[in-house]
């Protein structure tokens, strides 16, 4: 690609961006020729073949003698008998994320309705250009997992000017807090409350807690293992909790665990982790030790993934309603677009949790 190539898809895409996140709106005049060739520092031939395309693909309109316009996207989409929804979670095909889309897909197709799939890793910028992406493209409304949602987002513009535009959305296993939007999640302070209720009532009081930090998951999860501790009067001893970002699950978790259970102190007798992916990690670290889940160390994980009952000791963990939260947030977007209820008009699903007790739990030797 050559640089000049380069610099006028680098205007369109900002142009673009532009428009999705509501900061031109539709018949709003664009800057001029000259504007944008000072905003990009680029030649003229760059910005006339930017905005030739943006034309073409009915992103923007001319009127001779006035400039260049942007088009309204959502008559065009109106016009069209398009029936597709998007659907943007932060992994695809890892852990318990088929089983959410596959419930999803399977009721949509039901209703005719094909799906457009993507994932943002758990990045922002790349949860960016998914929306950018998506939102380029004629959707009816959207399934959305948040991103680093404990962490203040700056792609909320693009949520804001899909309502502006009525194009439904709903969220799933959190959401942002500054839209209250229509969601569907897991009361994830419950599901910490009743596993660490679970430790504490076979008897542990040295209790490790880990933390995802940059999801609400991980936030309210942790809310419940501390009142779980206030509850029954257990203090938690300093170090107990350890909290990870998404660029540390698959290397702090393990290390922070291999330090304390090496230690001549006390060590923990009860680990509660996140979800059952770092707590099946977790197994190979104690075995490295030469230590026995449960008869020297109990283990909770949340999620009941595939990977609860993969290992030699099945897990015992929170429930996680997967298929059925799919199959919920496609119900509610198609209700939403078929009726043409507004979020306000309609409720947030908030699911109860269930321990499954298996093996990986043991009342504490004393």
């Amino acid at each position: 690609m050559t640089s000049e190539h380069k610099k006028y898809k680098q205007v369109k895409e900002a142009i673009k961006a532009a428009i999705l996140e509501g900061k031109i709106a539709p018949h709003q005049k664009i800057s001029s020729e000259n504007e944008l060739v000072r905003e990009f520092q680029v030649s003229r031939h760059t910005v006339r073949q930017a905005i030739g395309e943006l034309v073409s693909e009915g992103w923007l309109y001319r009127q001779q003698g006035r400039g260049t316009f942007c088009a309204d996207r959502e008559k065009q989409s109106a016009s069209r008998d398009n029936k597709t929804i998007a659907i943007i979670t932060t992994y695809i095909s890892d852990y318990i994320f088929p089983s959410i889309i596959r419930g999803a897909e399977s009721y949509l197709s039901s209703k005719g309705y094909s799906v457009l799939l993507a994932s943002t890793n758990n990045q922002i910028e790349q949860e960016a250009r998914c929306l950018q992406n998506i939102l380029s493209k004629q959707i009816e409304g959207m399934i959305v997992e948040p991103t680093k949602s404990a962490i203040s987002n700056p792609n909320l513009s693009y949520y804001l000017n899909m309502e502006l535009n009525r194009i439904p959305y709903v969220m799933i296993n959190a959401c942002y807090p500054e839209l209250s939007p229509l969601s569907i999640t897991v009361n994830d302070e419950m599901g910490g409350y009743i596993a660490t209720e679970h430790l504490i009532q076979l008897g542990h009081r040295r209790i490790v807690g880990i933390f995802k930090r940059d999801d609400l998951q991980g936030v309210q999860r942790m809310k419940g293992f501390i009142r779980a501790h206030r509850a029954f009067q257990v203090p938690i001893r300093p170090g107990m909790i350890i909290s990870f970002d998404t660029e540390e699950k698959f290397s702090k978790p393990k290390k922070v665990i291999r330090q304390m259970l090496s230690s001549n102190s006390e060590r923990p007798t009860a680990i509660f982790c996140y979800n059952d992916e770092i707590a099946v990690q977790l197994f190979d670290v104690i075995r490295d030790l030469n230590l026995k889940v449960p008869e020297d160390i109990s283990i909770v994980g949340f999620d009941d993934s595939h990977l609860a009952e993969a290992t030699e000791i099945k897990l015992t963990t929170v429930k996680h309603p997967k298929i059925t939260m799919g199959e919920d947030a496609a119900k509610l977007i198609l209700e939403m677009i078929e009726s043409k209820k507004s979020m306000s008009d309609m409720e947030s699903i908030v699911y109860t949790p269930e321990l499954v007790v298996r093996k990986s739990t043991a009342s504490v030797k004393h």
